[in-house]
């Protein structure tokens, strides 16, 4: 993916509706994602057993969450990820963003033939910082 279509991603984007998003300040996840909620994207938390994180309520899956998505950032195992890409799609996410370690490529292919921009084995905070320094 191009540099131009990265930056695009992140400009177009304000709400990430974060799946697998831990409390715990050890995990990537938390870390990548207050970063980003630093640099001023909305976080979503998603994930069934947390109640909040962040400062924003958690919810057990995309399906549940009440507000209109833009991005969903996936931390899971790629095994999990065919069935989030498919609740990204009934959502209306624009983008799937496959964290390192979360690539699955058979759900890329699915998400990009939805019409859903997917990213795949790369980090939000890695390429943000490369990006906006």
């Amino acid at each position: 993916m191009t540099d131009e279509k990265i930056r695009e991603i992140f400009a177009q984007t304000k709400t990430i509706a974060s799946v697998g998003l831990s409390s715990n300040p050890a995990r990537p996840s938390f870390g990548v994602c207050k970063y980003l909620q630093s640099k001023g994207y909305r976080i979503i938390p998603v994930n069934p057993n947390e109640t909040e994180v962040l400062g924003e309520k958690s919810y057990p899956d995309l399906k549940s969450v009440p507000e209109k998505i833009d991005l969903v950032q996936i931390f899971r195992k790629p095994e999990f990820v065919p069935a989030i890409v498919d609740d990204a799609i009934a959502v209306g996410a624009k983008v799937v963003w496959m964290q390192d370690g979360a690539g699955n490529p058979d759900a890329a292919a699915r998400a990009e033939a939805a019409g859903t921009v997917a990213v795949v084995d790369d980090c939000m905070m890695r390429q943000h910082r490369r990006l906006y320094r």
